[in-house]
């Protein structure tokens, strides 16, 4: 076969991935892409995008050829745009489309359409392809995945910053999952982990223990909850990302204070009180058992 030196830089930027249209502007047409097809070792990954031999069939591929069959219509969205964004580890099983509510393309095998209009600030470039950006991104992600406070408290870590999370949301606010996003950006938002405090002491008041006090002075610190006469303390870390380094090296000291005094501390995250109510008070429990 003749040699076709823009398509094969194409095909190099692109994952070994290129459409119908992009092949006929360089002078592949149709017919030819067929015989390639059938002949030639290339393979049809989604409507009117193509695969070229010799280029490894690879979940980045799959992806890739979501986003060119949504072209400039749409945008690739929720955990998979996190993963090519970097977010994720690893890619997740199915691909979602999100594409504008009169677009016409309709979902294939392994790929599901989301019909909404999005905000040019909502959507990126990456890699020639297009993507949602990532603090919206980080939103629909944190609620289509089991662990989503982990994965948005990691993403505002790592990513992006909470006022673009929070301009994003209000741009989707009549979107799905718009209720379960502001749950989340509720505690996000919450600095003074009061949030993860007043889920603690939910917890506590659910379970019937008693004997606790919550804000318990002690020394030039206060205890999240303490239960004084079995000097059991209680700390709840909210959203990691909040922790600066003073407030950091603080929480140590107090810390350490509390265990020369003899108290037993134990620690939750925001993960452990929404994730694992029972080991919380699990871990309550056997520490005031093991007092005298």
């Amino acid at each position: 076969m003749p040699g076709h030196p823009e398509i094969d830089d194409l095909l190099a930027r692109q994952y070994g991935l290129i459409t119908t249209a992009q092949a006929a502007g360089r002078g592949l047409p149709d017919r030819t892409l067929r015989d390639r097809v059938a002949g030639h070792g290339w393979h049809r990954m989604a409507p009117r995008v193509f695969l070229a031999a010799g280029h490894p069939h690879t979940r980045r591929a799959e992806v890739g050829a979501a986003a060119l069959w949504a072209g400039e219509r749409g945008a690739v969205s929720g955990p998979a745009a996190a993963w090519w964004h970097g977010m994720l580890d690893r890619p997740p099983e199915g691909i979602e489309v999100t594409v504008p509510r009169r677009c016409g393309l309709r979902a294939y095998p392994g790929v599901r359409v989301r019909r909404r209009d999005l905000s040019p600030a909502d959507v990126v470039g990456l890699d020639g392809l297009r993507f949602t950006a990532r603090p919206l991104t980080a939103l629909e992600t944190a609620i289509a995945l089991p662990e989503g406070s982990t994965f948005l408290d990691r993403a505002l870590q790592r990513h992006v910053g909470f006022p673009a999370v929070y301009r994003a949301y209000c741009r989707n606010m009549g979107a799905d999952g718009a209720a379960r996003i502001r749950v989340l950006l509720t505690a996000a938002a919450d600095r003074a982990d009061s949030a993860a405090e007043r889920l603690l002491l939910a917890l506590l008041r659910s379970a019937g223990l008693t004997g606790w006090v919550a804000g318990w002075p002690f020394g030039r610190w206060t205890v999240d909850v303490a239960f004084p006469e079995a000097k059991v303390a209680v700390e709840v870390d909210g959203w990691a990302w909040h922790t600066d380094p003073d407030r950091f090296r603080a929480d140590r000291h107090k810390g350490n204070a509390l265990v020369r005094d003899r108290w037993d501390l134990l620690r939750f995250t925001w993960h452990d009180l929404t994730h694992r109510p029972g080991y919380v008070l699990g871990e309550i429990r056997a520490a005031l058992a093991g007092r005298p």
